[in-house]
Order: structure tokens, then C-alpha cells, then sequence
């Protein structure tokens, strides 16, 4: 997801609490991996997602350097002031940030803000070469189930041929409702917390252009049965995020989804697009970044 206020008063906390702790251990760390990638396989193409980890190398540089070393292929959700070192690197942004998540195309009054947003990313997309751009319902704000998808419908038909001119994918994220724990890890009011329903709205529409965010960690939270689904969705799978659940923390022993497995149910419907990685570390960001993405590596 792209940086809201929330966001970034998350990473401002984040930042004044541990910056520095945090930047040294993740660079040491990187510097003294073994040589060659994390990543052998290469079959799922991977891709760190900005916020959970800038913070812990906040010379973007280097961090492009510990995306090379991890195998990954794609720093995703930076601004595209960073685009140009990406690709110093021979990285890429596998999608690009845009309107935030509170605003979206479930409200009309949202509707022009969230089109110029999206014209604009669209535009530096098209310049670059990033192939999507995410975007959101926004929350709910009292409306219903049905009045809200009708909004989507008629509100994304518009961004929707504009980016499909553009040769560029829009991904509509859904995201979970039940999580109130913390500002990163749930969405309350949400309106598109639901995969069917944000499916419906894609189908309906019936461009190739507009697909879905599948976020892993936050289907698992509304729905579970995340394989089935990914095979039942594989038409509109634009994007692919991770994470621990429950936390959003590491994807280790300790969270309930087995990636490895998941993984392969990606490859088995011929997903060929990117996975990032979007877990919120807890300890050494090094660490729990290598093993995420040698267990992604099917």
C-alpha cells in the first residue's frame, strides 16, 4: 500500500524510536551474507515493499544493494525519485504507489482527486516503464455493500481506460477490517474488505487492465482457504503481496500461512507477475528478509 498519513506517521515513530539500531544491523547483516543471491530459482519474481523496510536502510543505495543480494528484482512503492537508482541497479518498481488507501472510488466527492492522482503515476509509469499502479476503494464512511460497489463500478471505468491507452494495470487492494490493533496491520471502515466483492467490481468492468492486489495476510484475516482462492482468482491476479499472519510480522514458524505452499499454488495457475514482500520486521531486517524470500523461492 502507498504512503498515507497513517503510513507516515507509522515511519516517523518507527524512525525517532530504533533508525539507527535498525539501519546498522540490516547493512551489516547484508554485507556479511554468503555470495550469490538468496534467491536460486528465480520462478516467483520478488519484490520488497518500500515502507515496511526503508526504514531499516534508509540510504536507498544500499538498500538497492541488499534487494540485489536477496534476489529480489524490484523495490516497489517508492516515489519515482528513486526510480532512476533503481534502475542503476537493474531493479525495477514492480507497482507504483498512488491515491492512499482512506480515499477511493466507493465516494464520488473522492472521485476527481483519486483520477488526477492516478493520471499522474500513470503518466511517470508510462516514462519509466513500472507496468502498475495500485489503488483502493477507500473506506466505507456508512455507505452499503451495494451502493458502494456501484460507485467502484461507474468511478474506475474511467481511470481504467485511461491506463488500458497507457499500457499500464491497475490493482485494487483489498484489505481487512478486523485487525484494530495496530495503524499497519488492519484497516477498519474499510469498504473493499471483501475478495469476491472487489472481484466483482474487476469482472464487471471487464478490462484486462484493471486486476487485483491479492494480499496474502490480509485474504487470510477476512477469508482463509487462500490457495482455492488463488486458483478460483488466477484471471485477475495483477499483484501479489506477503506477511505473517496473525502480527504481519516475519514469515516464520511462529504465523500460521505456509508460503512455500502458496508459492507453488502461483506458479501451478501460471502467475507470472511479482511478489512482494510486505511483513513488518521485528528483529534484524536482514534476517527475516532472507528467510521470507529463500522460502518464496519455489
Amino acid at each position: 500500500m502507498p504512503a498515507s498519513s497513517t503510513r507516515r506517521e507509522y515511519l516517523s515513530s518507527l524512525a525517532a524510536a530504533s533508525l539507527a539500531g535498525a539501519a546498522s544491523l540490516g547493512v551489516t547483516s547484508a554485507a556479511q551474507a554468503a555470495d550469490g543471491p538468496v534467491a536460486k530459482h528465480g520462478r516467483i519474481k520478488q519484490s520488497l515493499v518500500n515502507w515496511c523496510y526503508a526504514p531499516h536502510f534508509p540510504n536507498f543505495d544500499e538498500y538497492c544493494q541488499t534487494a540485489v543480494k536477496l534476489g529480489c528484482q524490484s523495490i516497489e512503492l517508492c516515489g519515482p525519485e528513486n526510480w532512476p537508482t533503481l534502475k542503476k541497479h537493474g531493479l525495477t518498481c514492480a507497482i507504483a504507489g498512488s491515491h492512499g488507501f482512506k480515499v477511493g472510488y466507493s465516494n464520488p466527492d473522492e472521485w476527481a482527486q483519486c483520477d488526477k492522482t492516478l493520471t499522474e503515476r500513470i503518466d511517470q509509469c508510462v516514462e519509466f516503464g513500472v507496468k502498475s499502479v495500485i489503488t483502493f476503494t477507500g473506506m466505507a464512511n456508512g455507505r452499503s455493500k451495494e451502493e458502494g460497489k456501484k460507485n467502484c463500478i461507474e468511478g474506475l471505468k474511467t481511470i481504467t481506460a485511461y491506463a488500458e491507452k497507457k499500457g499500464v494495470t491497475l490493482c485494487l487492494e483489498m484489505l481487512n477490517t478486523r485487525d484494530d490493533s495496530h495503524p499497519m496491520k488492519g484497516h477498519p471502515g474499510y469498504q473493499g474488505d471483501d475478495m469476491d466483492w472487489c472481484i466483482d467490481i474487476c469482472r464487471t468492468i471487464g478490462s484486462s487492465h484493471l486486476k487485483m492486489l491479492f494480499d496474502i495476510y490480509h485474504v487470510q484475516i477476512m477469508h482463509g482457504d487462500v490457495i482455492r482462492r488463488i486458483h478460483q482468482s488466477k484471471e485477475f491476479l495483477g499483484h501479489i503481496h506477503t506477511a505473517g499472519n496473525p502480527g504481519r510480522g516475519e514469515l516464520d514458524t511462529r504465523q500460521e500461512i505456509y508460503y512455500p505452499a502458496v508459492m507453488q499454488a502461483l506458479l501451478d495457475v501460471g502467475y507470472q507477475g511479482y511478489v512482494g514482500q510486505e511483513f513488518i520486521p521485528t528483529r534484524d531486517a536482514w534476517e527475516g528478509l532472507r528467510e521470507a524470500v529463500a522460502l518464496c523461492d519455489v
